[in-house]
């Protein structure tokens, strides 16, 4: 009896039980529908592998993909109050706060890092589009100026990643306060001879478009980002016409002159390197020639316009 309910029965009952799996080892792409492993979709730069969809990045992945070597030194944002107007909806602005934190390992929806892209300085402001929508509040604001302030410092160049939803609504106006402050912050920069470059992820809408992220010296966008500033559906309602096929999508605000450059994820960081390269040996930047445009050429090629 020993035997069989000590040797036997286990056996039997490992062969029967259904083994506890991971459900977080595959994710199903929301463009194709085709399920993808976790780790090949990493080692693939969260693209997929089936149609090219470019799924969102955190703001540590965005930097360790877009810095030398993926090295950087983090910056951490500026205090704020926590609650200025004691806003309630369904929930406690600071209940939702807490939340955020927790879930997301940081303070509030941007992540400042300094390191070098192809071997230029420069300085990232990236977003966390999982923080409360990367919403832009007090702290993004401030966030945004101590980051322009830091490149102005170091004499580096400025690139923006923003990944929101716009301005936080639970901080009001002190929310669309931050619009004039982030184009006075980028007016610095520029003021400076230093370049500003702006990555347009998905998405990228609201009181961000309405502000920084549209006063790049170039702007990139990644395949397929969403970038607007009011929904598709607002503005057919508004109009009362049916929008274009690819509205509002990288490609389409390339081809109507809003976006200089569409590129491929694995494409990112060269891309950057030879636009900051070429625009730092401008004479507004300190060298011998002026960059007048950037765009993209035959194959997704990028082409600078230099005079």
């Amino acid at each position: 009896m020993n035997w069989l309910s000590n040797f036997v029965r286990p056996k039997i009952r490992a062969l029967v039980q259904k083994r506890d799996v991971p459900d977080n080892l595959w994710l199903k792409c929301s463009n194709c529908d085709a399920m993808l492993f976790q780790r090949d979709l990493a080692a693939n730069m969260q693209v997929c592998q089936h149609c090219g969809h470019h799924m969102r990045l955190s703001p540590t992945e965005r930097l360790e993909l877009l810095f030398d070597e993926g090295k950087y030194t983090e910056h951490p944002l500026p205090k704020v109050l926590a609650d200025p107007l004691k806003f309630r909806d369904q929930k406690r602005y600071a209940d939702r706060m807490k939340d955020a934190v927790a879930k997301q390992g940081r303070s509030d929806a941007l992540v400042i890092g300094d390191g070098t892209i192809g071997g230029i300085p420069t300085v990232i402001a990236a977003f966390d589009f999982g923080f409360m929508g990367g919403s832009m509040g007090m702290a993004v604001g401030d966030g945004i100026v101590a980051a322009a302030q830091l490149a102005v410092q170091k004499k580096a160049a400025f690139v923006a990643v923003p990944s929101s939803g716009g301005a936080r609504m639970q901080e009001g106006i002190l929310s669309l306060m931050q619009l004039p402050r982030t184009v006075i912050a980028v007016e610095q920069v520029k003021e400076a001879g230093l370049p500003y470059i702006v990555v347009l992820a998905d998405p990228t809408t609201g009181g961000v478009t309405a502000s920084f992220a549209m006063l790049g010296d170039v702007h990139i966008a990644e395949r397929g980002a969403l970038i607007g500033f009011a929904g598709a559906r607002v503005i057919e309602s508004t109009i009362r016409e049916t929008l274009p096929e690819g509205f509002q999508r990288a490609e389409y605000l390339m081809d109507h002159g809003m976006v200089d450059i569409v590129v491929h994820r694995k494409d990112l960081r060269d891309t950057l390197a030879r636009v900051l390269g070429l625009l730092m040996s401008g004479p507004k930047f300190g060298g011998g020639k002026k960059v007048e445009s950037a765009f993209a050429g035959p194959h997704g090629a990028t082409q600078i316009v230099l005079r």
